[in-house]
């Protein structure tokens, strides 16, 4: 008895040395896995068009046409240069575009000042587009709309015909699930995503809720927020540490937006003080 008793405590020991050490197998893994995630996510709102500077133009010409001024042209063409710069000499892109025409032009500009072979791909994508305020507008009645939406909150009013912000906001998030599949998909493909920088030519309102799903802001932080300036670069770096992966909000870039400084992270992140552990600044490869 005594023997049959210690036969099956040895064994049920040895089984779980054998959990224990597949565990640590699988964390060893873990952390050898590569990274899923690109280097950087670099956001940029369109150059300055027409409607930036009369609202009129929005009365005989839809929305999704109105193209840059002269001055939005030049200003998205000096963007190229600082995104080239942050990019790198051997920096890949991945570009996503909002269809509309000044958002079109301005990746075009920015295309000046990157070399073919160092595009991935370019890819429209329409949940990335501007709020919808309904049709060909009325000018008075979007300026009285707009009063009444400061009253009321960006995030939840809703124009005649049109979005709330909560509308924009769903799809974004949409859009995010799509960007993640996306960077697996080019992992699996050989693409070395430590090198890849995913750039997204979109809208104010699109680029603040896009944050605000991202870093995970209340909506009365996102109220307090404001749009970045036309063609600016709001850059979201990658920070690693073991086996996790997050990124961080440029801190000039926060400012502009009026955001909080905690927003410069997410949630989890400030949770777990993760930063407090942090060594590997540059993401190197485990």
């Amino acid at each position: 008895m005594l023997s049959i008793s210690f036969s099956k405590t040895a064994r049920s020991i040895l089984r779980k040395t054998k959990v224990h050490s597949k565990s640590i197998s699988s964390f060893s893994e873990s952390k050898k896995k590569p990274t899923q995630r690109p280097k950087r996510i670099i956001l940029i709102r369109h150059g300055e068009s027409i409607g930036n500077v009369d609202d009129c133009a929005y009365v005989t010409t839809p929305d999704w046409r109105v193209p840059l001024t002269e001055r939005g042209v030049k200003q998205s063409f000096e963007a190229g240069k600082k995104l080239r710069d942050i990019i790198g000499e051997d920096g890949k892109v991945f570009f996503y575009y909002s269809p509309y025409v000044r958002t079109r032009q301005t990746l075009k500009e920015l295309q000046h000042h990157i070399s073919e072979d160092r595009i991935i791909s370019v890819r429209e994508e329409p949940r990335i587009s501007e709020q919808q305020f309904g049709n060909f507008q009325n000018v008075e009645s979007v300026w009285e709309f707009k009063k009444e939406r400061h009253e009321f909150g960006r995030f939840y009013y809703r124009f005649q015909s049109g979005e709330a912000g909560l509308d924009v906001y769903s799809r974004v998030s949409s859009f995010i699930s799509t960007l993640v599949r996306d960077c697996q998909q080019y992992q699996k493909a050989g693409y070395d995503l430590d090198e890849v920088n995913v750039v997204i030519i979109t809208h104010g309102l699109s680029l603040r809720l896009f944050l605000m799903r991202w870093f995970q802001f209340s909506v009365e932080e996102f109220e307090e927020s404001q749009n970045p300036d036309n063609a600016q670069l709001v850059v979201m770096q990658k920070r690693c540490h073991g086996g996790h992966r997050w990124y961080e909000l440029n801190e000039e870039h926060r400012g502009a937006l009026n955001l909080p400084e905690w927003c410069t992270k997410p949630k989890n992140v400030i949770l777990h003080n993760l930063e407090a552990l942090l060594e590997d600044e540059a993401c190197s490869k485990d």
